[in-house]
């Protein structure tokens, strides 16, 4: 709802004409972080935008730009602003849009269009990407500036194509467009980086201290993808120490390159979705001309929702491993019921699978980057000490999680996939491949997953946080944080620990790098337009 242009006028004198104002809340993914009331604008163009930033500067404003709000770490908005915090969200979605192919091999878009409208437009132009985060709601510029990613390496015997990448999404950028701080005319203005551009490096992954407008990314030809599901692999033969010759995680990554584990709370048998290009359609596949086909993981099952339910209203935490169970049982017996165990189409309708209507719940998450022989051994310890910790709290009637733990792999952002001589690695991607150690190619993606307010699970991935970080602690393997998701936990708290915040963070990407990535960010935006507490706090 438009505001009221006398208070409007008294609240934000000389706000930009023609730029739609209101008030809005903000409410994160899972609605941990909220804020009423505060005030927000729809720019109608960069133009806008610039006009925007400079009016929020002039006035002592910070500008936080808003996609779809699909995220859970505090890098938009903090928990606690207040209403009259001078805050204003820049709403990207609204007019932020615009989508043209480039060339054969590159298309631009506005930061403000999501991943689905974008994989639609690509495949409509028979193009598209190798690998996506799985909600298409996400817009574009909120997926780029947290380095968002899917799951996929390459296959055995499997040569990346042109224009596509194993990394993350911001691998693909070939330049974007930022408003920044302009010396020359003591202003802030747009300015277009290109990837070989050393302030561009900081850019591709910004975590929301900057302000990116457009992008142009490079693409390749659309594939078809397979996706089977299977939930009759337990966990001990899925997650084994590597050296066997069962089922393993490292087997169907080798003969697929695109996997995902889904392992319920206190249950044995994952759900498994293993991808394959296959340009034909299999057999035994159905074809599928839409994405999200798993209706009974979308939208959630009566049995799911009410013992959900149950737990939250009632405390009945102790239900966690029901819950589990009825996961399990809903994954099992909806992909027979929808026949979605084996799908095929456009890669769009494969990758893409979670609506805004799946259960809200909340995540840690990390990505531990080792070599590709390496990844079964990652997987095994983890899930070895994940087991274990989830056995000993439930024996002192403690239930931390009644989510999932997941596990996905990708490869790295290797430059040379942008096709762009001189192309900069992104400083500050989780997937920034190591100059200590060139031989690691792959990271192993972990996420633990439980219902907001559980007891105790700040404590229990506490745990989680310092095993990985102590296990991976860049001999062998590196632990690196999931920008959007949890992480530094303390026994109380998240984004909160001191020494994971200031220390565990900036190591895990070299001081000089850290300092390099900081000191950039900070030069285009000297006057803190793009801060909120904890971007302060992370990069003090």
């Amino acid at each position: 709802m438009a505001a009221d242009p006398a208070v409007a006028a008294e609240e934000l004198p000389d706000f930009p004409a023609g730029v739609a104002l209101y008030r809005s809340a903000y409410r994160n993914w899972v609605g941990e972080i909220t804020a009423d009331g505060l005030w927000a604008c729809a720019p109608a163009g960069p133009d806008q935008v610039v006009a925007v930033v400079n009016w929020a500067w002039r006035h002592d404003w910070t500008v936080r730009a808003r996609g779809s709000s699909h995220g859970w770490s505090p890098l938009t908005i903090t928990e606690g602003t207040a209403s009259d915090a001078r805050v204003l969200l820049v709403d990207t979605a609204s007019h932020l849009t615009g989508l043209s192919v480039e060339s054969a091999s590159s298309v631009r878009a506005g930061t403000g269009v999501t991943l689905e409208a974008l994989l639609t437009y690509l495949e409509e132009n028979g193009l598209g990407v190798t690998a996506a985060p799985a909600p298409g709601n996400l817009t574009l510029g909120g997926a780029l500036a947290i380095d968002a990613h899917g799951t996929a390496v390459p296959a055995r015997g499997e040569q990346r194509l042109p224009g596509h990448t194993y990394g993350s999404l911001s691998n693909l950028v070939l330049s974007l467009t930022a408003v920044v701080w302009d010396e020359d005319s003591g202003a802030y203005a747009l300015r277009t980086y290109r990837r070989d551009e050393a302030d561009c490096a900081a850019l591709l992954a910004h975590l929301g201290r900057a302000l990116v407008t457009e992008v142009v990314l490079r693409v390749g030809a659309n594939t078809n993808l397979r996706c089977v599901s299977r939930t009759d692999i337990s966990a001990g033969e899925l997650f084994a120490a590597p050296g066997g010759d069962g089922r393993t995680f490292a087997s169907f990554l080798e003969r697929s390159g695109r996997l995902e584990a889904i392992w319920f709370a206190f249950t044995e048998y994952p759900w498994l979705k293993v991808w394959s290009v296959a340009s034909t359609r299999p057999l035994t596949s159905r074809r599928v001309t839409s994405p999200y086909n798993y209706p009974f993981s979308d939208n959630v099952p009566t049995p799911v929702a009410d013992l959900a339910g149950r737990m939250v209203s009632d405390a009945a935490w102790y239900l966690a491993p029901v819950l589990g169970t009825a996961q399990y049982e809903a994954a099992a017996l909806g992909l027979v019921a929808t026949l979605s165990a084996d799908i095929w189409g456009p890669s769009k309708n494969t990758l893409l699978y979670l609506k805004p209507t799946t259960l809200k719940i909340t995540t840690s998450g990390y990505a531990v980057l080792t070599t590709r022989d390496q990844v079964q051994r990652v997987v095994a310890e983890f899930a070895s000490f994940y087991r274990e910790r989830l056995t000993v709290y439930a024996a002192l009637g403690r239930f931390p999680v009644n989510g999932s733990a997941e596990i996905r792999v990708t490869g790295l952002d290797d430059p040379a996939d942008a096709e762009l001589d001189g192309a900069r690695a992104p400083l500050l991607s989780a997937l920034r491949p190591s100059g200590e150690h060139p031989e690691w190619d792959t990271a192993v993606w972990l996420n633990v997953l439980t219902l907001p307010g559980t007891p105790h699970a700040e404590a229990f991935l506490r745990e989680i946080e310092r095993f990985l970080l102590r296990a991976y602690d860049g001999g062998h393997a590196l632990t690196r944080v999931e920008w959007s998701k949890g992480w530094a936990y303390t026994e109380e708290e998240v984004w909160d620990d001191e020494e994971v915040l200031g220390t565990a963070v900036p190591a895990s990407y070299g001081e000089s790098l850290w300092e390099e990535a900081t000191g950039v960010l900070d030069r285009l935006d000297p006057h803190g337009v793009y801060g909120n507490a904890f971007l302060d706090r992370l990069f003090r």
